[in-house]
């Protein structure tokens, strides 16, 4: 496939201290601990209830350290949550807003933190060197901005902070790909574990779950309502163009019943729609 390179941001935690990793551990939904320097995986932080407080990329940068990039506009919120459940731990939070990045998408560049998506690899640079953008564009990637990288996230059925994760969110509802990439069922017990152990012991069974929708023409507004077989099925959460095939692609939960791949229709228009798992790219 085409590779593309976006210039993004990202909000980045620094997090360090003699306590940092066995305090995360009890914190986060993948093993901290067993992470080697360098390693490099995806993770949920959880409410007690087990509903997502986050969703980030954890990296084991220290013996005693870690950086976790989230979403633009999700650090905060990150920020709170550790916090909160901090008490008397010898452990230090930096948060910086905003740090530039290269998102690169068809391939995964040399020194990037790894990016992929169902079906396509990627990798993320941070606060990349002077001169890189331009490093790349001369292998062959083509530039493209947020919007179209953004299409080319739901055509994958990428969950996103703020789109399709917030605090009601339960991790299940994410695809199979993101409890696979994010939840580690060996490690000890951490805040949040029960309701994910409970799903995961019953099938990953929830009333609703995230698909992507595929159709001809422009993508519709976010909240336009997916009917199939003339029955309600919720709403879109993000909606775009493919910057590959120039495809409309859409986001939404649809429920359980629904058996996928199904034809689909927007706000009541008719389309030629394909609902898809998350995990099996739309095109």
């Amino acid at each position: 496939m085409t590779v593309f390179v976006a210039p993004i941001t990202r909000d980045v935690l620094s997090i360090g201290g003699p306590e940092a990793i066995n305090w995360l551990q009890g914190q986060l939904s993948q093993d901290v601990s067993g992470l080697a320097v360098g390693d490099v995986t995806w993770s949920f932080v959880l409410a007690p209830q087990g509903k997502v407080d986050g969703w980030g990329r954890v990296e084991r940068t220290g013996a005693d350290e870690v950086r976790i990039d989230v979403d633009a506009g999700a650090g905060q919120t990150w920020t709170d949550r550790l916090n909160r459940f901090k008490l008397r731990t010898k452990a230090d939070l930096t948060l910086e807003t905003d740090v530039a990045a290269l998102a690169v998408r068809g391939s995964q560049p040399e020194g990037s933190l790894a990016a992929g998506w169902p079906g396509i690899d990627g990798g993320d640079l941070l606060a990349p060197a002077d001169g890189r953008l331009d490093e790349l564009v001369a292998e062959g990637a083509v530039v493209v901005d947020a919007t179209a990288l953004d299409g080319l996230r739901i055509r994958c059925g990428v969950p996103r902070w703020g789109a399709e994760i917030d605090s009601d969110t339960i991790p299940a509802t994410l695809g199979q790909w993101v409890i696979d990439a994010s939840v580690s069922f060996k490690k000890g017990c951490y805040t949040g574990q029960e309701l994910v152990a409970r799903i995961d012991s019953r099938g990953g069974n929830v009333p609703r779950r995230l698909a992507v929708l595929a159709l001809d023409g422009e993508a519709p507004s976010v909240g336009a309502a997916v009917t199939v077989n003339g029955q309600s099925a919720g709403t879109t959460t993000s909606s775009g163009t493919d910057p590959e095939t120039g495809d409309a692609v859409a986001l939404a939960f649809v429920p359980r019943g629904i058996e996928l791949p199904a034809a689909a229709s927007v706000d009541g228009v008719s389309a030629d729609l394909s609902v898809v798992e998350v995990g099996q790219p739309a095109g």
